[in-house]
């Protein structure tokens, strides 16, 4: 009877991605099985982030659910991968001694030889080393399910914002090789991939190593993976606006995959806050890129991230930040109250804006993203859309789900088997639009 790993997965989409290529190599290497039931499982693994408040708690108290399953099962496994390990390292086994397996994100690939010297010695073992884009090497395909499908092309960052922890958990900026990733596209477009989604934590810093000693920048790896057959769209998460040069921006005169969806995060709309988050730009640089790309694609929309109350924030600096929201109309966003992260240099500056202000804040900045979204939603109904079908629909097993190429979840209803669509691009009438999601038909007419 096969092994069975419970994998539980915190952060974003390079945890999603680790975690799948994780639960691929655990079942080419010791033969585990995916279970949704961490009491059945011989393995379980949490996957973790550090960058948001009170991470390493969170892991923790996961951990003592998981200390139960070990108490009425002693030879289960518990392991800890991800930013939080790599932050906390062997201080995860002085807290809770029921861990066996502590690794970093770089050291994924060399869990099945941890877990055979753990089983071996019954000793925990520890990997939180930075060995450079190793793991790639070693790590076989992620199992391909639906129509997308994200490929890493890079690990780590060097910008070393003062507030973030990605830096010291990840390393620094490491890109894989060029023709590594064109042949993870090409593979999964062979499996019936019809989108994919490039990832890094600074993407557009990517510098891939070429056979001739040369290198690859981000744009040519756009360029070369748009040719790659059965590859509809490109989309890449997430950019940093330092990287956003004129040649990034002019691809998207040129490379009609590449989606009319950007994410760029901003952070901040004042010069100063910008400045003590040490970003590299000022408001107007970043609106600069908006501008011209919106020049080339009006019809772009964009998504960003932002840090309400970092330390020094006045009325004045949340005052810029709300302009920076108005004069690009921003899509969407993910948006959040500054909190501290130990290791950083921000993290010794005093947060000297009340809890309730900066809570004020937040809710009018979100308020105001909502009202955008509201709005380009409505701007949307009546006109066609070529949409990816990628699912039949949570909410009706007779309607289908896809995306627009700006990055709308669009509902449209079936008759026969909706299964039979997955994977088309459809040009869909919008015919509806809710707070954050739209429906539509057919723009032939057809409902199947």
């Amino acid at each position: 009877m096969p092994k069975k790993v419970f994998i539980k997965t915190f952060g974003c989409q390079m945890n999603e991605y680790d975690s799948s290529k994780i639960a691929a190599l655990l079942e080419a290497e010791s033969g585990y099985v995916l279970t949704d039931s961490p009491e059945d499982a011989d393995l379980i693994l949490l996957n973790t982030c550090s960058v948001r408040e009170k991470a390493q708690e969170k892991v923790f108290s996961d951990l003592g659910r998981f200390r139960r399953v070990k108490k009425g099962k002693p030879d289960v496994i518990i392991g800890v991968a991800g930013c939080v390990a790599s932050q906390e390292g062997q201080a995860i086994i002085k807290r809770a001694p029921y861990v066996n397996v502590v690794m970093g994100p770089q050291a994924m690939h060399r869990l099945p030889q941890m877990l055979d010297a753990y089983e071996k010695t019954g000793e925990p073992q520890v990997d939180i080393s930075f060995p450079e884009i190793e793991k790639f090497d070693y790590l076989p395909p992620a199992r391909i399910e639906g129509v997308t499908a994200y490929i890493s092309i890079m690990e780590g960052c060097s910008k070393y914002c003062s507030y973030c922890i990605v830096p010291y958990t990840r390393g620094a900026e490491v890109s894989r090789r060029f023709e590594d990733v064109l042949t993870e596209i090409a593979e999964a477009a062979e499996q019936g991939i019809r989108e994919i989604t490039l990832l890094g934590q600074n993407v557009n810093a990517y510098r891939g190593a070429l056979d001739d000693g040369s290198t690859a920048d981000f744009t040519m790896l756009l360029e070369y993976a748009a040719e790659i057959p059965g590859i509809e769209r490109i989309r890449f998460v997430t950019s940093h606006p330092r990287e956003f040069n004129s040649r990034l921006i002019d691809a998207y005169s040129r490379i009609p995959k590449l989606v009319s969806h950007l994410y760029l995060p901003a952070q901040h709309g004042s010069d100063k806050i910008l400045a003590a988050m040490k970003r590299g730009y000022t408001a107007l640089e970043y609106k600069s890129i908006i501008r011209r790309l919106k020049a080339i694609r009006p019809d772009l929309l964009v998504s960003s991230d932002f840090i309400v109350g970092f330390p020094g924030e006045t009325d004045d600096d949340f005052n810029k930040l709300m302009q920076l929201i108005e004069d690009v109309g921003f899509d969407n966003s993910f948006s959040f109250l500054y909190s501290p992260r130990p290791g950083t240099p921000a993290a010794s500056l005093p947060i000297d804006t009340p809890l309730d202000v900066r809570k004020e804040r937040l809710a009018i900045l979100q308020a105001k993203i909502d009202e955008n979204t509201r709005h380009y939603n409505q701007m949307m109904v009546g006109t066609i859309q070529p949409v990816l079908i990628e699912q039949v629909s949570h909410r009706n097993s007779q309607s289908v789900q896809g995306k627009t190429d700006n990055n709308k979840v669009v509902h449209i209803p079936v008759t026969g088997n909706p299964e039979s669509l997955i994977g088309q691009i459809r040009n869909v009438k919008i015919t509806e639009a809710a707070n954050f999601s739209l429906r539509g038909e057919f723009a032939d007419g057809t409902i199947r």
